[in-house]
């Protein structure tokens, strides 16, 4: 991939007996988007870490803006931003403190504090202390935190995990502005709908390997099967579901028969879900 951001070349790491990320390889290209999509404990947040310098590969390699992870750490980190769903915020500062001391950490001499707050909602409440904040507003501090040295990748971890939809919205809107940008974020998740909404490529990854990568709309082209749904009027009144399979050999006289043997009250065409292909192609929910 030309100008990729991000390479990971058969990374594997073990937690005693048990293999958590399994020979992974992809990449990402600059101002890309890629959805890490499976369940808990698939190895998303493992690779992550290796991937950020966290975690030393037991074997393979991740390289980040032509920078071997492994051995420059460093170097590596003053490039990237980082936003885990476990918040690691100092409670007893205010927001503006939490971001001015990162600030002085990555050496950010100009750093615009108020309008970093104002990007994740949280303008009017800089000088709060965290400790008061809600589980929302602290998600959005991190995320605003990841920011302080204007990263050219992004790193996000279950971002949105258990907020409130208007905070949840705040991060979202966040992402698709830094990809406008050319920012490369990694987004991993478990959420099948924000995955879809946000990336250009999603990566289905199922017990520490990669089993699916590709644009949402190719697969679901190549997996998923496209339907019409219609309510109809059954006996006594009672509203009742058909269901017509598209794209198959009898489309055209199934729709023709629904239309001309019942009484259609609403009708509307639905494609498979992105945790519908997971399913068909693991056994498993993304959800466990």
């Amino acid at each position: 991939m030309a100008n990729a951001a991000i390479v990971a070349d058969s990374l594997t790491y073990r937690y005693g007996e048990l293999t958590a990320v399994d020979r992974i390889s992809f990449q990402v290209a600059e101002g890309e988007v890629l959805g890490f999509l499976g369940p808990n404990g698939a190895g998303k947040t493992t690779t992550v870490r290796m991937l950020t310098g966290q975690l030393r590969p037991m074997e393979g390699t991740a390289t980040i803006l032509g920078l071997d992870v492994a051995r420059m750490p460093k170097a590596v980190q003053a490039q990237i931003g980082v936003c885990f769903e476990t918040a690691n915020l100092y409670e007893q500062m205010t927001a503006v403190e939490n971001l001015r001391l990162f600030g002085r950490l990555f050496g950010v001499k100009d750093l615009n504090v108020e309008a970093l707050l104002a990007r994740v909602g949280l303008d009017g409440r800089g000088k709060d202390r965290v400790a008061g904040y809600s589980k929302g507003m602290r998600q959005r501090l991190m995320v605003a935190r990841a920011l302080v040295n204007r990263p050219r990748i992004l790193f996000l971890d279950e971002p949105t995990e258990g907020l409130d939809p208007v905070s949840a919205e705040a991060i979202r809107n966040l992402v698709l502005e830094e990809r406008e940008r050319g920012v490369t974020v990694l987004l991993t998740t478990h959420n099948m709908l924000e995955a879809d909404r946000l990336s250009d490529r999603v990566a289905f990854v199922n017990q520490g390997r990669i089993v699916a990568l590709d644009t949402p709309h190719n697969l679901k082209q190549q997996y998923g099967k496209r339907t019409v749904k219609a309510q109809v009027a059954g006996e006594q009144g009672r509203l009742e579901t058909r269901q017509v399979t598209l794209d198959a050999p009898d489309t055209a006289s199934a729709l023709q028969a629904l239309f001309s043997q019942e009484r259609v009250i609403t009708v509307h065409s639905e494609e498979a879900s992105l945790e519908d292909i997971f399913v068909q192609l693991t056994g498993r929910r993304l959800t466990q």
